[in-house]
C-alpha cells in the first residue's frame, strides 16, 4: 500500500516569493545596469572623501567613508546577483546616514544634503507610483528635520570657512553630474525604446521586412508623392512555389529559414528607393516607384532567377526553391488596392501555368477610377 503523501498547498493570494523576486529582478533591466554603475561612481567618491578627510583633519568622516565604500562593493555585488532589493536597501542606508553624519559633523554648508535629492527620480523609476510618493515624503520630511535640526546644533567638528566652501563645490559638482548622467540615460533609454517599438510596430519579426501594415502606409505616402509628380509606381507581388510542402515535409523550423533567406536576398535585390515587405504568409510585396512595366518585369525576372539559384545544401541537401511573382502597374486614376488584386491575378495565372514563372498583370482595368479601400 502506497504511503499517504499530504501536498500542502500556499494558500490562496499568498504570492510565490521566488517567482516574484525573479519577476522584479527582471524589471527595467536598464535601470538596474545604471544602478550597478552608479555604485561604482558613488565608490569613487567615497575614495575621494577619504582623502580628502584625511587632509581636513576629520577621522571620523574620513573612516565613514571607508565604510561607505564597502556598502556600494557589497551593493555592486547584490546588483550583480540580481539581489536588488538588498542592494536598494544599502545603497538608502548609506545615503541617508552618510547625508545626517556630514552635515552634523561639518554643518549645513558642506552641501551633504545635496545627495539626499538622489533619491527622488530613483524612487520613482524603481517602485510603483504609490509607494514611491509615501517614500518621497518621507525623505522630505527627513530633509527638513536635518535642516531645522542644524539651525539649534553647531557643527561637531567643525572646519574652516574655505574648507567648508571646496566640500560644498565639490558636493554639489558630484550631484550635478550624477544628475546630467541620470538624464541623459533616461533620454538615450526613451529614445532607445521609442526606435525599439517602432520596428516591432512596422517590421515582421521573422524576416525583419517590412510588414503588411507598414507597405501600406509607406505606399499611401508614395502615392501621394507620385499623383504631384506624375511618376510611374510597379508593384511585385511574390509567392513561394509549394512551401506547404516544404513545411509538411521539413517542419516548420525549415520553413522559417526559406523565408528568412528569401527575404535578404529580396532586400539585397532591392534599389534604394524600393522597399520590399511580407505580404502574408509566403507572399512578398515589392513596390517600385519610378519603374515603368518593362523595367519592372527584368526586375521580376532577376530576382526569380536569383531565388533558383539558391543553394539550400546547408539545409536540406536536393531542397529547391521557387517563386511566382505577379507585376501589376499603378494607373493614373486606380487604387492601390485594385493594382494588389491585378497583381494577384497575375501571381494565380503564374501558378496555374507550372509555377517558377513571372506573369504581367492586364492593364484593363488601370485607367478605371475607383474608389480608395483598405488592403
Amino acid at each position: 500500500m502506497a504511503p499517504h503523501v499530504t501536498i500542502r498547498r500556499k494558500p490562496r493570494g499568498m504570492p510565490n516569493n521566488n517567482k516574484t523576486d525573479i519577476h522584479r529582478s527582471e524589471q527595467r533591466p536598464e535601470f538596474w545596469a545604471l544602478s550597478m554603475r552608479c555604485c561604482q561612481l558613488a565608490a569613487t567618491v567615497d575614495i575621494a572623501f577619504f582623502f580628502i578627510f584625511l587632509w581636513l583633519g576629520s577621522p571620523v568622516l574620513a573612516w565613514v567613508n571607508v565604510i561607505s565604500v564597502a556598502m556600494y562593493a557589497y551593493a555592486y555585488r547584490a546588483f550583480r546577483d540580481r539581489r536588488n532589493r538588498l542592494a536598494v536597501m544599502l545603497i538608502r542606508i548609506e545615503v541617508l546616514v552618510h547625508a545626517a553624519l556630514g552635515t552634523v559633523l561639518i554643518g549645513w554648508d558642506s552641501g551633504f544634503h545635496y545627495f539626499l535629492l538622489m533619491f527622488v527620480p530613483a524612487l520613482f523609476a524603481s517602485m510603483h507610483l504609490r509607494s514611491a510618493w509615501i517614500l518621497a515624503i518621507c525623505l522630505w520630511g527627513y530633509y527638513v528635520g536635518l535642516y531645522v535640526l542644524m539651525w539649534f546644533v553647531d557643527p561637531l567638528q567643525p572646519i574652516s570657512a574655505d574648507a567648508l566652501l571646496y566640500v560644498n563645490i565639490f558636493n554639489f559638482t558630484v550631484v550635478f553630474l550624477m544628475f546630467a548622467y541620470l538624464t541623459m540615460f533616461y533620454v538615450v533609454t526613451v529614445t532607445r525604446a521609442h526606435r525599439r517599438l517602432a520596428r516591432m510596430a512596422t517590421t515582421d519579426p521573422l524576416t525583419s521586412l517590412f510588414n503588411r501594415r507598414h507597405m501600406v502606409a509607406l505606399t499611401e505616402k508614395l502615392l501621394a508623392r507620385e499623383k504631384r509628380q506624375h511618376g510611374e509606381l510597379a508593384l511585385l507581388l511574390m509567392d513561394l512555389d509549394h512551401f506547404k510542402e516544404i513545411n509538411d515535409q521539413h517542419g516548420h523550423e525549415v520553413g522559417d529559414r526559406v523565408l528568412e533567406r528569401v527575404a535578404v536576398l529580396l532586400r539585397n535585390h532591392g534599389r534604394e528607393q524600393d522597399f520590399v515587405g511580407r505580404w502574408g504568409g509566403e507572399e512578398f510585396l515589392a513596390v517600385l516607384p519610378e519603374t515603368d512595366p518593362q523595367q519592372a518585369a527584368q526586375a521580376a525576372e532577376r530576382i526569380r532567377l536569383a531565388v533558383q539559384g539558391l543553394d539550400w545544401s546547408d539545409l536540406v541537401p536536393g531542397l529547391e526553391v521557387t517563386l511566382c511573382v505577379g507585376c501589376s502597374q499603378l494607373g493614373e486614376r486606380e487604387s492601390f488596392s485594385n493594382a494588389i488584386a491585378r497583381a494577384d491575378r497575375a501571381l494565380y495565372r503564374a501558378k496555374a501555368e507550372g509555377r517558377n514563372q513571372v506573369a504581367q498583370a492586364d492593364a484593363e482595368a488601370s485607367a478605371t477610377p475607383l474608389q480608395e479601400s483598405s488592403v
